[in-house]
């Protein structure tokens, strides 16, 4: 029965996985890096510069205050 049970019994794999991963770490050159980065930069609209657009002053209202108090005694009743 213990041969049973440490035939199933599961096994941590985590140290030889970590050594692999460590062992084949590659780093590519920084030429390489900077290309891939520059294709990427900017294709996305919140990368994209904003737009010079023009400022437009806000216009002024036609009405004068004695037309809306007219339009207030009109409408409402209130001398």
């Amino acid at each position: 029965a213990p041969e049973e049970y440490h035939k199933k019994k599961p096994v941590n794999h985590l140290r030889e996985n970590l050594q692999y991963m460590l062992k084949g770490r590659l780093v590519a050159d920084k030429a390489v890096t900077e290309q891939v980065l520059a294709q990427n930069r900017g294709r996305k609209s919140k990368d994209q510069p904003p737009e010079n657009r023009e400022k437009k002053k806000p216009e002024g209202t036609v009405f004068t205050e004695e037309d809306f108090r007219k339009f207030e005694r009109e409408y409402f009743g209130i001398p």
